[in-house]
């Protein structure tokens, strides 16, 4: 393999550590505004989910950002440099996933008054079932966390020269900073600020390399010469990485896991002041999804075009794909002191966001799950200094965690396949308690164990032997024009070479797409759950308060009255008069105050209603005690 040189790309200076230092000055101040603001306010409540006063505005904003984080900064631009414009799929993957969760997910979780979501799992199933939840979300969410700290600071460190751990702590200490100070509408406030710094990043870094490469048109015609526009491929084959299937249904279950039951997700929803205001922040949310991915996209069709003749990654100019996107930044930007600033800040705003998000649903969930659990006792003050000691704990850990990432491969496919092996199984068993009411407790711990093993065997497998190139290579990219250092010979593409001792599933099982991991576990877990319950003896519908179970049957049988009757499975969501206290005697005794007020109220709402929680006039949920109380 020839040796090409590197065309002298410069690093940081001045103007850009103060573009991207007033970034983390901004975040940090938001924390202290609201630790002085809502200091006299000490319940746990009002620190985790904001008093349930928020509106959809800034929920849609926080929603965007929280999972637009560096890893699609970086590593989507350079997917669709190497393997092409299929990425943009994503639009439809979006589009159901946001339905799904704002129409079967979001109404049973914001009605039940919770606080994390596995406390469903609790008045649906048991405790068992929840700390099971509870302990695999935890893992999940480090895990992830620590890719989402790590690859941005490596990319960025090795292409400008920006120091790997500072960036690593400095984004750690950050974010447990404002989200210790200030609680969720800390993290909610400084998110929409994020966002709005993530788009203008990628909008300079469109318009500018627009401008180098003779404007969108030329792009678009290049890009389609080099077969980076071949967007719609229908092959079923699900060992194959990216085609329309696996994206589209794969990506679907992937988001849904991500969206639908994940505690980031649902805290910033139930934080909202009314129902309608959750769903509203939903669909707002779902075209900042659609604009970033657009932008992403863009972005990769307008680095492939400026270095069609001389790929940086080929020509081992940069040592990692997820590099691609700085490098092109630091090369347009050489001449404009202060912009690559402004990049690094775009892509560190959506790792900020990212790790605020995780550190204050962790604590959430701990303090909620675990520690309110053993001490149920707490006051009001003692549960607010528990709450932040808890995220300073979780900000230490998945800083720390950072170290790890760096064995898992390109940050969007790691990212991803994290999701998809623990939140996929997560899924499932949210869509059992939800979506069917004869599952019982057995089925739904069976049916966990059985998603987890299934999806854990595939990644893993994946990860020990990677697909066969054929069923990944990338698109053809050059070195024509590159710099020769001592040779005149091209440059050839060298495949990886496949071990000659792969075991009998490594062609198959191991090979799945990593899109397919989510659901994969899902369904395991769905129908392993379904099947034990059923050896072990049905719930009864009619011992299920009809407040935690969604008739998915109703739009589906509208014309027959009896039907839908049918398809409840005995749970009396057409009562007029029902007895709470029949439903839950256990998990009454242990909510109390407000909670219970609300579980209750909601309660009697939904028994109201053939159809659960739709109100005909307005069409949505509001908390009443709540509301009252403030």
């Amino acid at each position: 393999m020839s040796k090409f040189v590197a065309p002298e790309v410069k690093k940081f200076v001045a103007w850009d550590y103060v573009v991207f230092a007033a970034l983390f000055l901004v975040c940090a101040s938001i924390g202290v505004f609201f630790a002085v603001k809502e200091r006299k306010k000490k319940t746990s409540k009002e620190f985790l989910v904001g008093g349930r006063q928020m509106t959809c505005g800034p929920i849609a904003f926080s929603l965007t950002t929280s999972f637009m984080s560096a890893v699609t900064v970086l590593g989507t631009p350079s997917e669709v440099y190497r393997y092409g414009a299929s990425f943009v799929l994503f639009f439809l993957s979006y589009a159901l996933v946001i339905f799904f969760t704002a129409e079967l997910f979001l109404p049973v979780f914001y009605r039940s008054g919770i606080t994390s979501t596995y406390e469903y799992l609790e008045l649906r199933f048991n405790k068992l079932v929840r700390l099971a939840a509870t302990l695999i979300y935890i893992l999940q969410t480090i895990l992830y966390t620590g890719i989402v700290v790590y690859a941005p600071s490596l990319a960025l460190n090795q292409v400008t020269g920006f120091d790997l751990w500072g960036s690593v702590v400095a984004t750690g200490a950050v974010c447990t900073f404002y989200c210790t100070l200030g609680g969720l509408k800390a993290v909610v406030w400084t998110d929409a600020f994020q966002m709005i710094v993530m788009l203008a990043g990628f909008v300079t870094v469109l318009t500018r390399g627009s401008i180098l490469n003779g404007g969108s048109t030329k792009i678009w015609e290049v890009a389609h010469q080099g077969s980076r526009l071949n967007i719609f491929d229908f092959d079923v084959d699900p060992l194959r990485r990216h085609t329309f299937w696996t994206i589209v249904i794969g990506g679907t279950f992937t988001w849904l896991g991500i969206y639908g039951v994940n505690q980031s997700t649902i805290q910033r929803c139930i934080s909202c002041k009314s129902e309608k205001h959750a769903k509203l922040a939903l669909y707002l949310n779902l075209l900042g999804l659609w604009a970033v991915l657009v932008c992403a996209v863009f972005c990769g069709l307008v680095m492939y075009s400026h270095y069609k003749s001389c790929d940086p990654w080929t020509a081992a100019f940069i040592s990692a794909p997820d590099q691609l996107m700085p490098y092109f930044v630091m090369d347009i930007f050489s001449s404009m002191p202060g912009v690559p600033g402004l990049f690094v800040a775009c892509a560190f705003s959506g790792t900020l966001s990212t790790v605020a998000a995780s550190i204050n649903a962790l604590a959430t969930v701990t303090f909620e799950d675990l520690v309110k659990k053993g001490f149920p006792n707490l006051s009001d003050k003692m549960s607010t200094w528990i709450s932040k000691g808890l995220c300073i704990v979780y900000g230490v850990l998945c800083t720390s965690m950072a170290a790890a990432a760096s064995l898992l491969g390109g940050v969007v496919q790691a990212s991803l396949s994290i999701h998809g092996i623990c939140g996929g199984p997560m899924l499932g068993l949210f869509t059992l308690g939800i979506v069917f009411p004869c599952a019982n407790w057995k089925g739904a711990i069976g049916g966990l164990l059985a998603g987890i093993t299934l999806a854990f065997w595939v990644g893993i497998g994946s990860f020990i032997y990677p697909a066969p190139p054929t069923k990944s290579i990338p698109l053809h990219l050059s070195t024509l024009n590159c710099t020769l250092a001592n040779s005149t010979e091209a440059l050839t593409m060298i495949a990886p070479a496949v071990a000659p001792n792969r075991p009998l599933l490594a062609d198959s099982w191991y090979s799945l797409s990593y899109l397919y991991f989510s659901a994969i576990g899902c369904l395991g877990c769905a129908l392993a759950g379904l099947a034990i319950s059923f050896l072990t003896g049905p719930s009864k519908g009619e011992d299920i308060p009809p407040l935690l179970i969604k008739p998915v049957c109703n739009p589906f049988c509208f014309w027959s009255k009896r039907l839908q009757a049918l398809l409840w499975c005995g749970v009396r969501h057409d009562s007029q008069e029902v007895d709470f206290e029949k439903y839950l005697p256990k998990v009454i005794a242990n909510k109390t105050g407000t909670d219970d007020d609300t579980f209750r109220n909601n309660f009697n709402k939904e028994t109201k209603r053939q159809f659960p929680g739709d109100n005909p006039k307005e069409k949505s949920c509001t908390i009443t005690s709540r509301e009252t109380r403030l």
